[in-house]
C-alpha cells in the first residue's frame, strides 16, 4: 500500500508544475497590463515600459515561468505586483478563512448526506426515498452562490438568525466562528451532500440486496447491527469517490461563496488577482489550490485499501 501511495504521490508531481504553467499561458493571452495598472492615471508609453523592464514583464514567457518554478522549489513564491508583498504571507493570512469555509461544508455534506442517503436505503420507493430523490434534484440543479443568496435574505435579513456577512476567526471563540461559517458553509455544503446522499442511497441499497446480507437476516442479526456493522463499509467505495470529487468543487465555489458573504478569503484575493493581472499571486492561489486536490485525492486513494482489502494488493 506504501508503494501505491508512493507512486501515486510521484504522478502528482508534474500535475503540480503543468496546472500552474496552463494557468500562466492563459493570462498571457489575456488582454490587459499589469505595467498600466501600476503606472498610474495617464501614463506614458516610457513609463510603462520602464515599469515592465523593471518587473521582468519583458522577458519570455518560458525564462519567467521558470523562474517562477525555481523558487517554488526553494520555498518563495514571489512577491505580488501591485503590493510588493510576499505572496505566502498572502496566502497564510488568507488561508484560515477559506479552509474553515470549506471543512464545514464537507463535513455538513458528509454528515447529512450519510443520514439522508441511510434513510432512503432503509425503505426503498418509499416516501423517504422519494423526498430525498426531490431534494438531491434540487439541490444539484441549484448553484451553490444561489443557495447563498437565499440563505442570507431569508436567515440573516429577514429573521437575523446569523450574522449576514464577515468571519470571525476561531481564536475568538467557536460561537462567533461557527455562527459566520453556518449559512456560507451551507450553501457549498448542499450540493456535495446531495451526491453523497444519491450515491450511498444506490451502493447501500445494492449491498442490502446481496447474499452475504440475507446470510446475516437468516441467522437472525439485529437490522442495525446489519446496516452498519456488515453493510455500510462495502457501500463507502463510491462516496468516498464523490468527497474528493466534490473538494475541488468546493474549493471552486469559495469564488463565489465569499464575494456573496464579503469574505477575505483565497477566493476573493483570487478574483484581485486576475482583475489586476497580478500573476504571482494567482499562480500561488493555483498552486495551492492543485495541491489539496492532489492530496485528498490521494488520501481517497489510500482510503480504498480500508474499505476493500483486495485493492492492498
Amino acid at each position: 500500500m506504501l508503494r501505491y501511495a508512493g507512486k501515486r504521490l510521484l504522478a502528482a508531481i508534474p500535475l503540480l508544475l503543468v496546472v500552474p504553467l496552463l494557468v500562466f499561458l492563459l493570462i498571457e493571452l489575456a488582454p490587459g497590463d499589469p505595467a498600466v495598472i501600476l503606472a498610474g492615471d495617464e501614463p506614458t508609453p516610457e513609463r510603462i515600459e520602464a515599469i515592465r523592464e523593471q518587473m521582468g514583464l519583458n522577458d519570455p514567457v518560458w525564462e519567467r515561468y521558470g523562474r517562477w518554478v525555481l523558487g517554488v522549489l526553494q520555498g518563495d513564491l514571489g512577491n505580488s505586483l501591485l503590493s510588493d508583498q510576499a505572496v505566502l504571507d498572502m496566502l497564510l493570512r488568507r488561508m484560515n478563512v477559506t479552509v474553515s469555509l470549506v471543512a464545514f461544508a464537507m463535513v455538513t455534506a458528509v454528515v447529512l448526506g450519510a443520514a439522508i442517503g441511510i434513510l432512503a436505503s432503509v425503505r426503498p420507493r418509499g416516501l423517504v426515498d422519494r423526498l430525498v430523490n426531490w431534494w438531491a434534484s434540487v439541490a444539484i440543479a441549484i448553484p451553490p452562490f444561489w443557495f447563498g443568496l437565499v440563505l442570507v435574505s431569508l436567515f440573516a435579513v429577514t429573521f437575523r438568525f446569523f450574522p449576514a456577512f464577515g468571519f470571525v476567526p476561531l481564536s475568538e471563540g467557536i460561537g462567533p466562528w461557527l455562527s459566520h461559517l453556518v449559512l456560507p458553509g451551507l450553501a457549498l455544503g448542499l450540493l456535495p451532500a446531495a451526491e453523497v446522499a444519491l450515491q450511498l442511497r444506490s451502493a447501500l441499497g445494492q449491498v442490502l440486496t446481496s447474499d452475504y446480507v440475507l446470510n446475516a437476516q437468516a441467522k437472525g442479526l439485529s437490522p442495525r447491527s446489519i446496516l452498519f456493522k456488515h453493510s455500510l463499509k462495502n457501500a463507502c467505495i463510491p462516496v468516498v469517490t464523490v468527497f474528493g470529487f466534490r473538494v475541488a468543487e468546493v474549493l471552486a465555489g469559495t469564488v463565489a461563496i465569499e464575494t456573496i458573504y464579503n469574505m477575505r478569503g483565497l477566493g476573493s484575493l483570487a478574483i484581485d488577482s486576475v482583475l489586476n493581472r497580478d500573476i504571482p499571486v494567482l499562480l500561488g492561489f493555483v498552486l495551492f489550490t492543485t495541491t489539496v486536490v492532489v492530496v485528498v485525492n490521494l488520501l481517497v486513494d489510500i482510503s480504498y485499501g480500508y474499505f476493500n482489502p483486495k485493492v492492498r494488493t
